[in-house]
């Protein structure tokens, strides 16, 4: 019984972490897209299980957005500053723990450009997600691994 579990164990560190989804609220949830929660966690299914699943937003957030996402199974992070620093920070700090074997990241900000390549040299599978057509990040998309669009 102890030999198979130590098997068990053995086989279960080998399996990958899973996928890290990291969403810069402010630059996603904006009105000229019609972005939906589920879009999110729906984009990133193919990738595998879902290890990390955050939703970074600013204090002018509204409760009814906060909520939605924690129904839906998302971590949210509130920063009284910029957004993209703690999220920055966070991706990396997931890499280098080895939490996540794929990082992705939904903005169309290239301030998260030097994240996604950071990962990719660590060997970590990446994923940049646009918000729509119109705001899609040409740098985010070329540093990535797998670009992926959310319909308009």
């Amino acid at each position: 019984m102890l030999e198979s579990v130590r098997e068990w164990v053995s086989a279960d560190q080998s399996r990958p972490s899973g996928v890290g989804l990291f969403v810069d609220g402010p630059n996603v949830f904006r009105e000229e897209f019609d972005v939906d929660l589920d879009d999110l966690r729906t984009a990133v299914s193919d990738q595998g299980r879902t290890a990390i699943r955050r939703l970074y937003l600013d204090e002018h957030a509204t409760p009814g957005l906060i909520q939605a996402a924690e129904a839906r199974g998302f971590e949210v992070v509130i920063t009284s500053g910029d957004v993209d620093v703690k999220l920055a920070v966070d991706a990396t700090a997931s890499v280098v723990e080895d939490q996540i074997d794929v990082l992705a990241i939904a903005s169309r900000d290239t301030d998260f450009k030097p994240v996604l390549e950071y990962a990719g040299a660590k060997g970590v599978e990446t994923v940049a997600i646009a918000p729509g057509s119109y705001g899609r990040s040409d740098a985010l998309q070329n540093a990535a691994d797998t670009a992926l669009t959310l319909e308009d």
